[in-house]
């Protein structure tokens, strides 16, 4: 059975303005050990579903429908408490802003001593030992100089390398990734990304990484889900994904990345028009509208996830063939400049 099992979840806000459709049907699963990889555009429902996961999105105005299990936990129906028990101890999240996640005014040691205690039953001074212990391993130089800095003195890398020293620190069987390279330079986001990678070796923790880059994803997942307008697009293993992808959206997202090694007026080609808004989502296939191959039944009908070959789900109303053809394509040119 999967560490985490995510069943036909929906995620709706009630706003002035109308029902946000944040999450609509989404389903995925991952494995112990294993990394999935979730890609989209801003507002296409990958934060919503994470933060759905740890709980952080019940509220008055929230509706939550479907199943989200952790080892077997029905997590939509766990209670406050049971909640707490596990978030932060068994699952952890790496979030998008460090700068906002840390407290501004607590030594960055502190609040991972404050995250050890929370869970288990050890004094400060062994808990600061640890505090320093998982600042080091995260590479962090001179951690136990390190430990009694504020966030603002420590620089962007810095701080995101502590957000994943405090979301290890207790071992968690799921790490859930959102953004975790976001404002940071490409060295640096290279470092985090092979310290993610490193740690989930050391450790076997699962891992969900939310991201808008396909290049993170190719270095980091073992498969891929893209999602659009709180719907998953297309998901499968990250060689099927990349190589060989069915729907128009990946396409998009492929081809608007700039290729290295390119000439230098080549121009970027980005997805035309911009995500539908969550509360008036377009009728039939959500992205209809954008798409250059939209035909009759696209605005009708909205097109179901099924599976095109094994393991590889595709949710489009195009013919199998002509995905598959205009995949090899669209993967063949992006390979030509490696």
């Amino acid at each position: 059975m999967a560490l985490l099992e995510i069943d036909d979840l929906h995620v709706r806000f009630r706003t002035r303005d109308g029902i946000v459709r944040a999450v609509e049907g989404t389903s995925l699963s991952v494995d112990r050990g294993r990394t999935l990889g979730i890609v989209g555009e801003s507002g296409s429902g990958k934060s919503v579903s994470a933060l759905t996961v740890m709980g952080l999105t019940r509220n008055p105005n929230a509706t939550i429908e479907g199943s989200v299990l952790f080892d077997g936990i029905e997590l939509l129906h766990a209670s406050e408490e049971q909640l707490r028990r596990i978030r932060g101890k068994r699952i952890a999240m790496i979030f998008q802003d460090p700068m906002s996640s840390l407290h501004p005014l607590y030594k960055v040691g502190w609040q991972i001593v404050e995250a050890i205690r929370a869970h288990e039953n050890v004094s400060k001074r062994a808990a600061r030992r640890r505090a320093i212990d998982a600042l080091r391993e995260v590479g962090i130089p001179s951690a136990a100089e390190r430990v009694d800095s504020y966030p603002h003195e420590l620089s962007g890398g810095m701080r995101q390398r502590v957000m994943i020293a405090m979301a290890l620190v207790l071992d968690p069987d799921l790490l859930i990734a959102d953004e975790p390279t976001t404002a940071l330079d490409v060295t640096v986001q290279a470092q985090i990304l092979d310290l993610i990678r490193a740690l989930q070796e050391e450790h076997g923790t699962a891992v969900v990484l939310i991201t808008h880059d396909l290049g993170v994803v190719a270095e980091t997942a073992d498969e891929v889900a893209v999602m659009y307008a709180g719907r998953i697009a297309e998901h499968g293993q990250l060689e099927d994904v990349l190589e060989a992808p069915e729907h128009p959206y990946t396409w998009g997202l492929l081809e608007s990345v700039p290729r290295l090694g390119a000439p230098r007026d080549e121009p970027l080609h980005p997805i035309s028009g911009r995500p539908p808004s969550l509360i008036h989502v377009p009728s039939g296939c959500p992205f209809h509208p954008r798409c250059p191959y939209a035909f009759d039944a696209c605005p009708r009908v909205e097109p179901e996830l099924i599976e095109s070959q094994p393991g590889h789900e595709v949710a489009c109303h195009l013919a199998a063939a002509r995905r598959r053809r205009i995949g090899r394509v669209v993967a063949a040119q992006r390979a030509q400049v490696a």
